[in-house]
């Protein structure tokens, strides 16, 4: 008698989507494989079904029709996970297509666990043929988010996971939002939220631009990381929020094989015209000012040009701009590799596209793997080029192909540092030193707990030039493993964040309202420590109540003195501009042109100025200098 056949379990089809292939994987093998993922390469994750195949556009719909080539990204793949649900909901992620306009909730995309895909309610599969449809606007935002989070946890990047700043583990994000020419992150109601405008025959929706997607989510990501960069009035922090943002949509971009080399082919290899890469959000550009894109990173400002202005998205052009002059210039020296390569004989001829590929990984790790180094609070575009140089001496110590050189030169031809620092950052020294300590703890008892690290921090109070009497907040301590180019594992970081408030007293008719309010200048550092407790990085705010004697601690001293005299000036210049202020809303959301840039809370008699909500992706400069927004004429 022969043996009796079984059916082949049908719960899940390795390429991912319906009909792609026969063979099939239970539920609980999938399972198994993707506790096991970090072991598997990106063909294995594809072919089991951990990667889902979803059609995205490479930019947005304009860049589609205008670039051949740079149409949707039919390679492009997001993560899966066991507990996928219709939205798409994910463990960080739930979509709710809420359109406040028309007070319409749009079905949710379905997901079908059979097929391991996400489908329309009628049971069509959503791709680019659907590109139409509610539902496949909120599969893709949500896969663009999916993959640009996996990115940033991996090692070629923090080497961690990331909390949100809002209490909960799931970003709210809301395809459809309403009518206006907007898109923004809100921490208050833990969203994203992306409109649409036009009429029907050009409707642009902002949720269908990557670029759009990835810099609103730049934002969240940064509010997760250093939350203390919200309670700010000072325009570079608000400008490093938004460099962040387009930052992010710039690799994001970059890394993708396929547009590499849509952008190789339209710049003829000249990255000093690529548009394409370097343009962000070209549809909303095109429809809202009839620009070719919303900004670009091709741009010749430096700090000195835009010396005593405030509006956050033109300042923020200078440190974007820098970054991808260090882009060029890695591109460049690849470009001389491939011709050595060449002339040795190991390649036929010399190919740009492996030289941009190259690029790739070690853009991704110069640009992001320093945002464990920057400082709690207040940071400065100086603050991030000192931590980009830092990592990269940690990374590549002897650096035989010159990096920090060359980012030395872009950081100093923009403005963002000073000839006076070369000689002293370009200074052979000790790649780890130990930190000054009175008394020692072991960095496992540091890293186990923010009590943990409290202690460290409170033992050695004099040596780390913390006020006796600061009432001190350890705000994070996480562990992070982070990769090199070339996959191997770099020194843990063990990163203690902490705070102290130090009170100061607004008095002077200059601060209008505030008159007589008590306020609070942030100071803190961040200490990075590596596995044997040597020093990677501290980055310090300092305040100017005394912190001993000696010579280390009278500088610090003087320099929280300057800090907290710059903060007084900045709080009345922006009283002054009618900048503070209460946010106003209505019942279809919040109001662009009547909310503030900066707003503030009243917390135990003391008030916290703090940035305003990201509403406008666009710097209305003109509009924001002259006094023709309401908000500038309600105060």
């Amino acid at each position: 008698m022969g043996a009796k056949k079984t059916k082949a379990p049908a719960e899940a089809k390795a390429n991912g989507s319906a009909g792609n292939s026969d063979r099939k994987l239970t539920r609980a093998t999938l399972i198994e494989l993707y506790a096991a993922r970090r072991y598997l390469g990106l063909a294995a994750l594809k072919e089991t079904g951990l990667r889902l195949p979803i059609e995205v556009y490479f930019k947005d719909p304009a860049v589609a029709s205008a670039s051949e080539g740079a149409g949707f990204d039919t390679e492009f793949t997001a993560p899966w996970e066991p507990g996928l649900r219709d939205g798409p909901t994910s463990a960080r992620f739930a979509v709710v297509d809420y359109d406040a306009t028309s007070n319409t909730l749009t079905p949710p995309a379905v997901w079908d666990r059979k097929c391991n895909c996400y489908r329309a309610p009628d049971g069509s599969v959503l791709n680019s043929k659907t590109k139409d449809r509610f539902q496949y606007h909120q599969l893709s935002v949500w896969a663009n988010l999916q993959n640009t989070l996996e990115f940033f946890e991996s090692g070629f990047a923090l080497g961690r996971r990331i909390s949100w700043a809002f209490e909960g583990n799931r970003l709210i994000v809301v395809p459809h939002a309403g009518y206006g020419e907007n898109a923004y992150y809100d921490r208050t109601s833990k969203s994203l939220q992306f409109y649409w405008f036009g009429d029907d025959k050009n409707r642009v929706y902002t949720c269908l631009s990557s670029d759009i997607v990835n810099h609103e989510f730049g934002h969240a990501l940064l509010d997760g990381l250093r939350p203390h960069f919200y309670e700010s009035v000072d325009a570079q922090t608000a400008a490093f929020h938004e460099f962040f943002g387009d930052l992010t949509a710039i690799v994001m971009a970059f890394r993708n094989n396929a547009f590499r080399k849509v952008v190789l082919k339209e710049s003829n290899g000249d990255l000093n015209t690529a548009q394409l890469l370097a343009g962000l959000a070209r549809q909303f550009g095109e429809a809202t000012s009839n620009s070719p894109y919303l900004r670009s990173a091709l741009n010749d400002q430096t700090m000195e040009k835009l010396k005593g202005k405030l509006e956050p998205h033109a300042l923020s052009e200078v440190m974007t701009a820098t970054m991808f002059d260090i882009l060029k210039g890695v591109f460049a020296q690849h470009r001389e590799r491939e011709l050595e390569r060449h002339k040795k004989g190991r390649s036929s001829r010399p190919s740009d596209v492996r030289a941009l590929a190259d690029t790739v990984p070690r853009m991704q790790m110069l640009a992001f793997q320093p945002l464990d180094l920057l400082p709690p609070c207040a940071v400065t575009f100086r603050d991030y080029a000192l931590a980009v140089l830092r990592s990269e001496q940690v990374a590549n110590p002897t650096d035989p192909s010159g990096y920090r050189a060359l980012m030395l030169d872009c950081f100093i031809r923009r403005g963002i540092l000073t000839e006076g620092d070369r000689t002293e950052l370009l200074e052979p020294a000790p790649v780890f030193q130990r930190p000054p300590l009175d008394v020692f703890h072991s960095i496992d008892a540091i890293a186990a707990s923010r009590g943990g690290a409290y202690r460290f921090l409170d033992d050695n109070r004099a040596k780390l030039l913390i006020p006796l009497n600061a009432d001190l907040i350890v705000s994070e301590i996480v562990r992070a493993s982070k990769l090199a180019r070339d996959g191997r594992s770099l020194p843990e970081q063990i990163i203690v964040q902490y705070i102290w408030r130090e009170n100061l007293i607004l008095a002077g008719k200059q601060f209008g309202r505030f008159d007589g309010e008590r306020t609070a200048m942030l100071c803190g550092a961040t200490m990075v420590l590596d596995q044997n407790g040597n020093l990677i990085h501290w980055a310090r705010k300092p305040g100017s109540v005394s912190v001993g004697t000696n010579a280390a601690a009278t500088a610090e001293q003087v320099q929280g003195a300057a800090r907290r005299t710059e903060l007084l000036k900045t709080i009345a210049a922006r009283v002054a501009a009618g900048a503070v202020g209460e946010t106003i809303g209505s019942e279809i959301g919040l109001v662009e042109r009547a909310t503030p840039p900066f707003g503030f809370q009243k917390i135990d008699g003391t008030i916290r100025f703090q940035l305003a909500p990201h509403f406008s992706l666009r710097g209305d400069v003109e509009l924001d200098e002259t006094g023709d927004r309401q908000w500038q004429i309600s105060f």
